[in-house]
């Protein structure tokens, strides 16, 4: 547990006073905190309850695709691990990771915010944090949002799935033209969630490794949806 004894640092925007609700939100390989904040206010969000939003920066690493370059990260990728229907990871890193999103689930707690009105979301690699994060959590989060990623260590889960969120809701989005996350990878993955009885939202949309305004759109829809329960 010493990577989590001090909990990771992060960027804070909240959209009213004395936020009922969080969403913990995870940027991309090589990005920071900063990435997904202009975002909350495209959401259109009235209605919604207010919302902290939680923005953490993922630890510098080296990572092996890019020459050992250390950068934010929040696990390892080698050539060939977005390669098609490869869902090999660095799997102590992703559990590194884990844990580290887990330590914020826990401190949105102890400041009054239950599981209950969590979202753990994430893009990319963010986003297989929040997939892994989310599907194991012990305790019943309102949802998990991951854009233009895949499921790692799918192998695991299974027999590491929470029951607690079994029935949570995922909204899962990607881009058909995705050159970094071959869009093949995330269908895959809403493939084998669904299978595993998992209620999957899946949406596809003209774009590369990005986000674009219909899918905010949409996540926007889907927050309130998921935050109003």
């Amino acid at each position: 547990m010493s990577k989590t004894d001090k909990l990771l640092d992060a960027i804070e925007v909240e959209t009213g006073k004395n936020p009922r609700a969080s969403v913990i939100w995870m940027h991309g390989l090589g990005a920071d905190g900063n990435d997904f904040v202009p975002v909350v206010d495209e959401l259109g969000l009235d209605g919604a309850p207010a919302i902290r939003f939680v923005f953490p920066h993922a630890p510098m690493r080296p990572v092996t695709i890019n020459n050992g370059y250390v950068m934010r990260a929040w696990y390892d990728v080698s050539l060939g691990d977005l390669e098609g229907n490869s869902r090999r990871a660095d799997e102590r890193g992703v559990r590194e990771s884990q844990a580290q999103i887990a330590a914020l689930i826990e401190r949105e707690g102890q400041r009054g915010i239950a599981p209950e009105h969590i979202v753990l979301a994430g893009f990319s690699q963010g986003g297989a944090i929040a997939l892994q994060t989310g599907l194991r959590y012990p305790h019943g989060l309102a949802g998990v949002m991951a854009l233009s990623t895949y499921l790692p260590l799918a192998e695991s889960l299974p027999r590491e799935a929470a029951p607690a969120n079994k029935a949570t809701p995922i909204f899962m989005a990607h881009g058909i033209y995705d050159p970094v996350v071959p869009m093949v990878m995330g269908a895959g993955s809403m493939t084998l969630l669904t299978g595993l009885g998992y209620t999957v939202e899946w949406r596809q949309y003209p774009m590369p490794h990005s986000v674009c305004p219909q899918e905010i759109e949409d996540i926007g829809a889907w927050l309130r949806n998921v935050l109003n329960r």
